[in-house]
């Protein structure tokens, strides 16, 4: 048997390489976000276990300006170009690091059924485009990032959202947002999108494309559906606090869970219920 030269053995190990690589750009994630997503702030002092954050309150803000009256914080408007670029950082890496494990199982199956589609003839280009599929899926969760970070500023500007927590201060916003969240759960639109998000064969099936713009294409659309199935739990995070490593590390297990095992749609209904529940709780309380 002919011994195949180092750069076919290489291509072999695909799939080893890809797990490899997505598991060290969440890794990194993760850490990132663990120091503080390089805003200064403690991660730590951000996270709490309180059911109702609106209730939580905080010590004063050490960027206080004073002007012979009490001391009031800086306004939200006082955002500069190096802060915004900060947020949207701070939003794309997490959701690198909350979205990459439920994607995995489709990057991974792309570039398995490339492989094999090469094995058969059926494409010349030998080398998987992988990347492009991955990058197409993480582009549409930085426009999610970049809209986030305008609802953040909004909601910091109008004195509804913390700049110290980076989460509610208000009653009205938690429940809103507990109960949106909780009904958003049983939408149809929620549903259809999940359906895609759950089974990527078939979604890979149907829509493949060839070529490195074909599988860029393919990231974007995956990625679209895995932001319709999954955007209004990602506003929880409006609720629980931005950095709340709690809230964070729930919510990832949640959209792990919903898309990958099989009774994730009826953990995710039950999901539902709870939240509209708590925001309700949360008129009450």
């Amino acid at each position: 048997m002919v011994d195949l030269p180092a750069f076919e053995r290489l291509l072999k190990r695909d799939r080893k390489i890809t797990l490899s690589g997505l598991v060290i750009l969440c890794g990194l994630a993760w850490l990132y976000i663990a120091m503080g997503a390089g805003l200064n702030m403690s991660v730590w002092e951000m996270t709490s276990f309180t059911l109702f954050p609106h209730h939580y309150t905080t010590p004063p803000m050490p960027d206080m300006v004073g002007t012979g009256m009490d001391m009031m914080p800086m306004a939200p408007a006082a955002w500069m170009a190096g802060t915004w670029i900060l947020m949207v950082a701070m939003w794309w890496v997490m959701m690198v690091a909350m979205m990459t494990p439920s994607a995995t199982p489709a990057i991974l199956l792309y570039a398995h059924a490339y492989r094999h589609a090469v094995a058969q003839g059926r494409l010349s280009d030998r080398v998987a485009p992988t990347g492009a599929f991955a990058a197409g899926y993480l582009l549409v969760w930085l426009a999610f990032s970049l809209a986030a970070v305008a609802l953040q500023w909004l909601l910091e500007h109008v004195g509804i959202v913390s700049a110290m927590t980076m989460g509610s201060q208000s009653r009205w916003l938690s429940a809103a947002v507990l109960i949106a969240a909780g009904m958003y759960q049983f939408s149809p639109l929620k549903n259809v999108c999940l359906s895609h998000c759950r089974a990527p064969a078939s979604f890979l099936t149907r829509f493949w494309r060839p070529g490195a713009l074909g599988a860029l294409r393919m990231g974007i659309l995956h990625g679209v559906y895995c932001v319709g199935c999954c955007w209004m739990l990602m506003a929880l995070l409006f609720v629980g606090g931005i950095m709340n490593l709690v809230w964070i590390v729930v919510l990832a297990g949640l959209v792990l869970i919903e898309k990958l095992l099989p009774l994730g749609k009826w953990i995710g209904h039950a999901v539902g219920i709870i939240l509209i529940l708590w925001g309700v709780a949360t008129l009450l309380i």
